[in-house]
């Protein structure tokens, strides 16, 4: 049996949650998942500032902090913290923390393959909504496929204590260490399916330990020091999900339950690059307090295609925002919008889109909020987003003079002055044959 924790669910998740996994109680893996598309396109624009960045710059000196404690208690770490640049971060970890022997695991970067998948005839097209990538070919800044795990058991096999990878699928850091210390194949299906889902159920950390649960959220103990998950997988593909004692949040099997369903598509056929997963006959029981057994894991062939993640330039953007008080909140933010939206279409401001909510009202449910009613106070949010820079330059001009010549009771404009204009990274989702990825690993010192 192995424990492997899981402590970040994404970049800017808490900082001290590593630290305590391995401090607190006997773990033999720490795995820490940092990127999402969101990220990927984040770390862009930093690798476009400094060729040096492209990578989660919490992690080298989290490893600085935990080296002395990962020789002590023989922990391991895997990590897709690498993003777009997992040399140059396993260089800078090097740095902070000599002596540790780290491998990288490449292969995911295919930016400057995109003309020959192009011309082998893989057409690439957005996944979402059958666009053909011909739009934004001159346009992409980089080009990402999704790894599986069998790269990083690869490292691990080699002796790495720390793992680090580009872009690969959220799971395979936990299937990663199952793959390696079990030994199963690449066919072993529902062994692979076991390993994928326990790394489903941890990937997002404390989500599965009490964090942003609906169930009975204002009895679950002590949030402000939660633990994360840790999941104990033994060799036949059963798992437990549980969490250091003495730890806040809890486990239970309606909390796993909402984290299973969680952003998978059909739970039929959840897909990864090493297995299609199925959860519809999982059984969830509770063993005792914080822990639940998970047993029934069934897989299938893994998919031919790997999914890639496409960053591009997709124009500017900005966002303005006043704060508009009772009486008539709702209805003073929105005659502002209307004067907004009048003035830049009489100025011939062109815009891929103009957005408009109300914070305060219905910012979160749209058409479902209630009708406008007399709330003490509403934020008019109002963002636009265009190709052409000097038009969303413009826009930033227009929200401050409702202070003074729209509805009344205008306040919030000071601060940080007009808004900024900041460039728009898209992303782009497509599919490629597996085939055409070669992951390599490479172990440092």
């Amino acid at each position: 049996m192995i424990r492997v924790a899981n402590g970040q669910g994404f970049w800017g998740d808490w900082l001290e949650a590593p630290a305590r996994l391995v401090e607190q109680g006997p773990i033999d893996y720490l795995t820490l998942d940092y990127l999402a598309e969101v990220t990927m396109a984040v770390l862009e624009k930093q690798r476009q500032r400094n060729p040096e960045l492209g990578y989660a710059a919490d992690f080298p000196p989290l490893m600085e902090r935990l080296a002395p404690e990962m020789r002590q208690r023989s922990i391991r770490v895997v990590t897709n913290a690498g993003g777009l640049n997992p040399r140059a971060c396993a260089r800078e970890v090097l740095r902070r923390a000599p002596g540790l022997k780290i491998a990288i695991v490449e292969g995911d970067d295919v930016t400057a393959r995109i003309g020959e998948f192009l011309a082998k005839g893989h057409p690439l097209n957005n996944i979402d909504t059958g666009e053909p990538i011909g739009q934004i070919r001159d346009r992409i800044l980089s080009a990402n496929a999704y790894l599986g795990a069998f790269p990083l058991a690869q490292a691990l096999t080699a002796g790495a204590g720390v793992v680090i990878s580009g872009r690969c699928a959220d799971s395979a850091l936990v299937l990663a260490p199952s793959i390696h210390a079990f030994g199963w194949s690449a066919d072993a299906w529902d062994l692979l399916a076991a390993g994928a889902t326990a790394g489903h159920v941890v990937e997002c950390g404390a989500q599965t330990t009490g964090g942003n649960s609906q169930v009975d959220w204002r009895e679950i103990p002590d949030l402000d020091e939660i633990g994360y998950p840790i999941a104990e997988i033994d060799a036949g593909g059963t798992f437990a999900i549980t969490k250091h004692a003495g730890t806040g949040g809890r486990v239970t099997t309606e909390i796993v339950k909402e984290q299973l369903l969680y952003e998978i598509g059909d739970p039929r056929s959840y897909l990864t690059p090493d297995v299609i997963a199925d959860f519809t006959g999982l059984d969830l029981a509770d063993e005792g307090p914080d822990r639940v057994r998970i047993t029934g894991a069934r897989g299938r062939e893994r998919p031919p295609r790997l999914k890639l993640s496409i960053n591009y330039r997709a124009g500017w953007k900005a966002t303005g925002t006043l704060v508009y008080t009772a009486p008539d909140a709702i209805q003073k933010a929105q005659a502002a919008d209307g004067i907004v939206r009048r003035r830049i279409e009489k100025l011939g401001l062109r815009f891929d889109e103009i957005y408009t909510e109300y914070l305060g009202w219905n910012a979160c449910h749209g058409g479902a909020a209630p009708a406008a009613c007399d709330v003490p106070e509403v934020q008019l949010r109002i963002g636009v987003r265009g190709c052409v820079r000097s038009d969303v330059d413009r826009f930033t001009r227009e929200m401050a003079p409702l202070v003074l010549s729209g509805p009344p009771g205008a306040t919030g404009y000071g601060g940080e002055g007009r808004p900024k204009v900041r460039e728009v990274i898209g992303n782009w989702a497509a599919l490629l044959p597996r085939e055409e990825i070669r992951p390599h690993v490479e172990v440092l010192s």
